[in-house]
């Protein structure tokens, strides 16, 4: 006589489900992929590569005829509503602002996100401080003749262009739903175009300096995106989760 086989319950079907933080945890609104790490690193380098190229004969690199064809292209007469963007983003890109990143972390320490608010000090400050200036004093490129605006020493790479790429990342990771960053990420590439675009018309920059100058800003903001958004993910949870239970409180 056999003995009839018991099957045990399934414990799955008891188990209660936690509503909130597990299942945000398990599924992060951002993959910490190598593809992040890898885009950062590919950007980094495509802007310090042409940075020692540069380094070896400031006065003629290889590009440099492309970049004359190009300034030629950006003559003419500097006036009208051109103008007045080029001049808008020129103030955006300089000491103006820099109060958008600035009220950014007061309103993210007023508010007890220390994670992003490190996330952007850190991204900010290395990338402006240690990558920009660095490869600005690295190489001292000559700027064109006769800019149309106030500039400071060393064309390569452009500022504007890295701070207006680092803040397209940085605004995307903070603020931005994950849902929503794709449609954020086209339009961050296009106001990165257009800070190029008004620092070659200003005869500030050569076209390389903004191409070196977007991939480091986009590189410098992933590769701190790589780093932080483990930190990031958890505060966010908790957040929700914060959110979550006021609200099962308040309906209660």
């Amino acid at each position: 006589m056999s003995a009839t086989p018991t099957t045990a319950p399934d414990d799955r079907r008891h188990r209660p489900h936690r509503a909130g933080g597990s299942d945000r945890r398990a599924a992060p609104d951002a993959p910490r992929s190598r593809g992040v790490l890898t885009a950062g690193l590919l950007l980094l380098a495509a802007a310090v590569l042409p940075a020692l190229v540069v380094r070896s004969d400031v006065a003629d690199p290889p590009f440099q005829a492309l970049d004359d064809r190009w300034l030629i292209w950006m003559g003419g007469p500097h006036e009208g509503i051109y103008q007045a963007a080029a001049s808008a983003l020129d103030l955006f890109g300089g000491p103006v602002g820099a109060l958008l990143p600035l009220s950014l972390l007061v309103v993210l320490l007023v508010r007890r996100r220390w994670v992003a608010a490190g996330f952007l000090l850190a991204a900010h400050l290395g990338g402006n401080m240690l990558v920009i200036q660095g490869l600005k004093h690295l190489v001292d490129r000559p700027r064109p003749a006769h800019p149309l605006v106030r500039v400071d020493h060393g064309s390569f790479p452009s500022g504007h262009a890295a701070t207006a790429a680092l803040l397209v990342v940085l605004l995307g990771v903070i603020l931005v739903p994950a849902a929503r960053r794709r449609a954020w990420w086209i339009g961050g590439t296009a106001f990165t175009l257009a800070m190029m675009w008004s620092r070659t018309w200003l005869h500030a920059h050569w076209l390389s300096d903004t191409v070196a100058g977007a991939a480091a800003g986009a590189g410098v903001g992933l590769l701190a995106w790589w780093l932080f958004h483990p930190a990031l993910a958890r505060e966010r949870a908790r957040a929700l989760d914060r959110r979550g239970a006021a609200a099962g409180a308040g309906t209660v």
